[in-house]
């Protein structure tokens, strides 16, 4: 009985056990940096190396030093060659999913971020970023040796070379497009670039025998046939065929409107939204009448009218007026 009396004094009780558990983060701000004011949802130790400059988590291949263990695994994979984000489109690998997302909107066309100004939108923050020193003048790169400023860091490194004298690096062989001098950095994408003007479709669905000028649209189309929607949405696990879909799809959830009006502000979730929007500014009126040559903004409209001209043309038999009062245009 003495021992286990001992015993029990060495081990923590009951009530330190709970006080620990407390001390968990439970997703409320319980900690604030002295420093800086920033409220933590957990420890602030993490936080605090920010201001220390501590790095305690260190790369033993090339010695790079990381303050947070994630940020060192993910830099691992520069040494082990490891790339577990892989596009189901392209087949492309990437080391971060960051990198992935970025790299999806060359499939999807997606350019989330546009310009308050002018409403020219890109796929990446940065450009946009690179983009609205146009707008404001700011020339964020300046040259240490004469002061200079510079809009990109590109233009910066052109000019340095004015003082240094480095001759610039030998440059790049490009692949022009013969049809409409279109520039490409690789053969293989000049070749797929080529089929749109040749209306070359070398890749066949076996089920139906649609054709595709590329391979990553008919694996997409191969979905129709095979009802697979891989990508889900964790909101309410309504599912999609297309990842793109996905991303429209997300913005209910979010609210965000990334596509703005350039004349009037007005913002949009949709691209498409943005673009029928912009037809009453510009008074455009793609869809004509055949029977009258009348002019709509949208193809619903369009649809709606030529009902009307097909209703005169075959008017109703008096029988039916009894069971199908309100369709007939003379009735009203």
């Amino acid at each position: 009985q003495h021992h286990e009396a001992d015993e029990l004094e060495k081990s923590p009780s009951r009530s330190e056990h709970l006080k620990k558990h407390q001390q968990r983060p439970t997703g409320k701000i319980t900690h604030c940096c002295s420093d800086c004011g920033k409220g933590c949802k957990s420890s602030s130790e993490i936080h605090r190396r920010v201001h220390t400059g501590e790095k305690s988590h260190h790369c033993f291949d090339c010695g790079k030093s990381y303050l947070r263990s994630n940020s060192l695994k993910v830099h691992m994979r520069i040494h082990t060659g490891e790339k577990p984000f892989s596009c189901d489109q392209c087949g492309k690998s990437f080391t971060t999913s960051s990198h992935w997302i970025v790299h999806q909107r060359t499939h999807t066309g997606e350019k989330p971020y546009s310009c308050t100004q002018c409403g020219i939108s890109f796929t990446h923050s940065s450009s946009m970023l690179s983009h609205q020193r146009k707008h404001t003048g700011e020339k964020s790169y300046s040259c240490n040796q004469c002061g200079e400023g510079f809009l990109t860091s590109s233009h910066l490194t052109i000019h340095q070379r004015t003082h240094t004298g480095e001759k610039p690096h030998k440059e790049r062989t490009y692949y022009y497009c013969s049809q409409c001098g279109k520039r490409f950095s690789w053969l293989k994408d000049l070749k797929r670039h080529e089929r749109t003007h040749t209306g070359e479709t070398p890749y066949q669905c076996s089920l139906c025998g649609k054709a595709f000028s590329r391979l990553a649209s008919l694996k997409m189309h191969k979905r129709i046939h095979t009802g697979e929607k891989p990508y889900y949405c964790s909101q309410c696990g309504r599912s999609f065929a297309q990842l793109g879909s996905l991303s429209i799809h997300k913005r209910i959830h979010s609210g965000a409107k990334p596509y703005h009006c350039a004349e009037c502000g007005t913002v949009f979730s949709h691209l498409g939204s943005l673009k029928l929007h912009e037809r009453i500014h510009t008074g455009e009126k793609p869809y004509h009448c055949s029977h009258c040559g009348k002019r709509f903004t949208r193809l619903g409209h369009l649809k709606e009218h030529e009902d009307a001209h097909r209703r005169k043309t075959f008017p109703m038999f008096p029988v039916w007026k009894e069971f199908y009062p309100f369709t007939d245009p003379q009735s009203a």
